[in-house]
């Protein structure tokens, strides 16, 4: 049993993968693709755990392909060259098809790693495949992100993360000549946080040396609390940490901050990882309540982007801090979580003609922009007319927080709308 059991059972193909049914279902893109023979350079963002990899070799084997892997943490510039060089000379021996190339982690890759890649992309020499639990947005270079494909996976959810167990349990070679009751689960989808390889990885170790055994959730909780790993910023551990970093900001104890912030520090987390989880933080649940909080983390991520480690620390310290010891409010973050909701229950409602942009006679003489009343034609800049489709007329996504700076805004609101809001 040398392989751990996440290697033993990966799905070898897409009737044996589960979840991502947007990407892989009978109607999925990612079907569709690999029926018709297209493969596009992709990029998988996800967080860890949901399949990238096994998705990649799967991609391969059915479009029968030459599947080429680099990891991103120990590969350069001279690994990515002669990889393409390979998959150069090999293209046409075997094949038609260009072959795959794989990188997981490609949000570790520097500018000039990356930049080493967009010849081969471009020229089809390779199809790349990228595997990210970071936003492309941010960590892949626009030329290259331009050329890719970028398809989201999603956690696992409970149903799913049951299956694989059920999967194991039943097929693995050697769990097959066990018995394993799973009695109670709670604690094991618990513990693994959504992480299908950190759920297989625990269960193993649960039921390692045993013929035969009862999963419990007591049981479950004393064997994992013996065996915790130490943080490591590829780790199992990376995304509970920062977790509990960001919850403490939002708790407003800036000393439970400092430590988990010390905990990644000491881990040698990445300084823009961090920074960009103060920068969402300060937005999601300080917002109005506070607004240069999200000027104060913006300026942290500009500055550890250019200053690094060890000065980097104290930088994300004062942030940290300063974002605990902040008013909250969520106010913002809820406001459009409500709007988006609205959107998808209501489809694409009509924008009303007063409101609709009118450049031509046309638009003009079809109603575009009439009985539009210029705000700043009005005493204090307000005129009390709808800008909701008439199908939402008052109606309030936004809710003021209750700290001193939102209930400035409320009483506003209240001032100029009186009871269209309510407020």
């Amino acid at each position: 049993m040398n392989a751990p059991l996440a290697e033993r059972i990966r799905p070898k193909s897409l009737e044996e993968y589960i979840s991502q049914q947007h990407l892989v279902g009978d109607q999925g893109i990612l079907t569709r693709n690999i029926k018709q023979g297209i493969i596009p350079s992709l990029i998988f963002w996800g967080p860890p755990g949901v399949g990238k990899t096994t998705l990649a070799n799967i991609i391969a084997e059915e479009s029968k392909r030459p599947f080429y892997t680099l990891s991103a943490i120990n590969s350069g510039v001279k690994d990515v060259r002669e990889v393409i060089d390979k998959a150069k000379k090999g293209s046409g021996l075997f094949t038609s098809k260009n072959p795959i190339l794989f990188i997981d982690e490609i949000h570790r890759f520097s500018k000039s790693q990356q930049d080493s890649l967009l010849g081969a992309v471009e020229k089809g020499w390779v199809t790349l495949i990228g595997a990210t639990t970071e936003n492309p947005s941010f960590e892949v270079i626009p030329a290259l992100l331009s050329r890719c494909q970028v398809y989201i996976l999603n956690s696992f959810d409970k149903n799913d993360l049951i299956a694989l167990l059920e999967r194991a349990i039943e097929k693995d070679v050697f769990l097959s000549k066990k018995k394993i009751d799973l009695k109670e689960t709670d604690a094991l989808l618990q513990v693994s946080g959504g992480d299908a390889r950190k759920l297989l990885n625990i269960f193993e170790l649960l039921i390692e040396n045993e013929d035969s055994v009862v999963i419990t959730n007591k049981m479950v909780l004393e064997k994992v609390q013996k065996n915790t790993v130490r943080y490591d910023k590829t780790g199992e551990q990376h995304y509970d940490i920062v977790s509990a970093f960001i919850k403490s900001i939002r708790g407003s104890d800036p000393n439970a901050a400092v430590y988990w912030l010390a905990r990644m520090v000491e881990g040698g987390e990445d300084v823009k990882f961090i920074a960009r989880r103060m920068l969402i933080s300060a937005s999601e649940d300080i917002g109005n309540a506070n607004p240069t909080a999200l000027i104060l983390a913006n300026n942290t991520f500009q500055a550890v982007s250019v200053i690094g480690y060890p000065e980097a620390r104290i930088i994300l310290s004062q942030c940290a801090v300063y974002l605990a010891n902040s008013p909250k409010s969520n106010a913002s973050y809820m406001a459009i979580k409500n709007a988006q909701q609205s959107v998808k229950q209501t489809g694409d409602l009509s924008v009303p003609l007063h409101l609709r942009n009118s450049p031509t006679k046309l638009m003009k003489d079809l109603g575009y922009g009439k009985n539009y009343q210029y705000s700043h034609d009005y005493d204090n800049n307000f005129v009390n007319q709808e800008f909701l489709p008439d199908e939402l007329s008052s109606t309030k996504f936004y809710e003021p927080g209750k700290n001193a700076r939102e209930n400035k805004f409320r009483e506003r609101l209240q001032q100029l709308w009186k009871n269209k809001y309510k407020y």
